[in-house]
């Protein structure tokens, strides 16, 4: 099973409370990822750091939200960092 790919689309804001990532599947089989996000504030500093699970459909595109609302934190976030590589996991 090969790794997939993410791609960061947005930033949670206090307007709009979520991160949205694009994940691609280049396998042939339905997979499920392990996508990992770090909320940084101006600083450079990691504030969260989220991996989350992802299954997508063989050969195809998931986009996925990861919702910030519950942190409390969402004015002290600059800019949102996603590793370009979602792992397979199954």
């Amino acid at each position: 099973m090969k790794d997939g790919t993410a791609v960061l689309i947005s930033c949670a804001t206090p307007d709009d409370p979520y991160a949205t990532v694009e994940i691609r599947n280049p396998n042939g089989r339905d997979a499920v990822f392990t996508v990992k996000i770090d909320f940084k504030d101006k600083r450079g500093f990691t504030m969260i750091d989220t991996g989350n699970q992802v299954p997508v459909p063989a050969k195809d595109t998931k986009t996925y939200r990861v919702a910030m609302a519950s942190t409390g934190r969402l004015e002290e976030i600059a800019r949102c960092e996603v590793n370009p590589r979602a792992t397979a996991d199954r």
